[in-house]
């Protein structure tokens, strides 16, 4: 069982930067695929973007270029620095954990979620 707890959203202006942090509890963080996905009132969770057990990175087109996200093993920690933000990028995050399949993209690939934190963005 893996628990994950995200932090670091919050109110911000157009142009702000932010990083949202993910730490997960258990001892085989490191062999898991870590991701990314966002839910903005009135749509449907999307993917943000992903990390692979061996720290490839991929990204949703909306956010390529604007969003890195990276991974600390030894904290058990993922983040996902957000730069250049826009209004549009309000959403709740959400990080998820799954076994690294090699698809990074859907959401029935992340067997485990948190409980997601708030970033709103004003213009």
């Amino acid at each position: 069982q893996v628990q994950l707890v995200e932090s670091g959203g919050g109110l911000l202006q157009a142009g702000d930067s932010l990083r949202l942090s993910c730490v997960a509890s258990g001892r085989t963080f490191s062999s898991y695929a870590m991701g990314w996905f966002r839910q903005a009132p009135g749509k449907e969770r999307e993917f943000v973007a992903a990390i692979s057990w061996s720290a490839t990175t991929y990204y949703a087109d909306s956010v390529e270029g604007r969003f890195t996200i990276s991974r600390d093993n030894a904290k058990n920690t993922v983040y996902l620095q957000m730069n250049s933000l826009k209004p549009e990028d309000t959403a709740v995050y959400y990080c998820a954990a799954g076994v690294d399949s090699g698809t990074y993209y859907y959401q029935y690939k992340y067997d485990y979620w948190g409980q997601g934190t708030q970033v709103t963005v004003s213009s």
